[in-house]
């Protein structure tokens, strides 16, 4: 009965978060086709820690808002920093952004073209791009 109050924190890491269609980045080959990707329309990489309060908030407010047809310019990749730091660190070399924790890249065309952090990240901000 006291088990239906434990939570299991190896699950948490490994479950993909609802309300976004997302692929998962949990490769650094995945980069290439993220840059290959971004030739034919925008790629978002979301960087989350999930043991941090503010990722979580910044990720919940995301997926809250997010509208699949306003969004549809827009290709999201989740990646869960903790799991897969390897690949968090190729991001930040790869594109030249200094790592930072929650936070948003979008590519286009095989370069960053926008990032932002923390309660930097805005829903508005990035559908006026996916509609641009």
């Amino acid at each position: 009965m006291f088990n239906l109050f434990k939570r299991d924190k190896s699950d948490k890491a490994t479950k993909k978060p609802e309300g976004v269609n997302w692929s998962i980045l949990d490769k650094t080959e995945t980069l290439s086709e993220i840059k290959e990707a971004s030739k034919e329309g925008l790629v978002m990489i979301y960087k989350h820690s999930v043991t941090c309060p503010i990722s979580g908030s910044a990720l919940h407010r995301l997926e809250r808002h997010w509208d699949k047809e306003e969004m549809q310019g827009i290709t999201p990749y989740y990646l869960d920093l903790l799991r897969f730091r390897e690949v968090s660190n190729q991001v930040a070399q790869e594109f030249s952004i200094r790592h930072e924790s929650p936070q948003i890249l979008v590519i286009d065309q095989g370069q960053c073209v926008y990032h932002t952090s923390h309660m930097g990240i805005n829903y508005e901000d990035l559908k006026k791009m996916a509609q641009d």
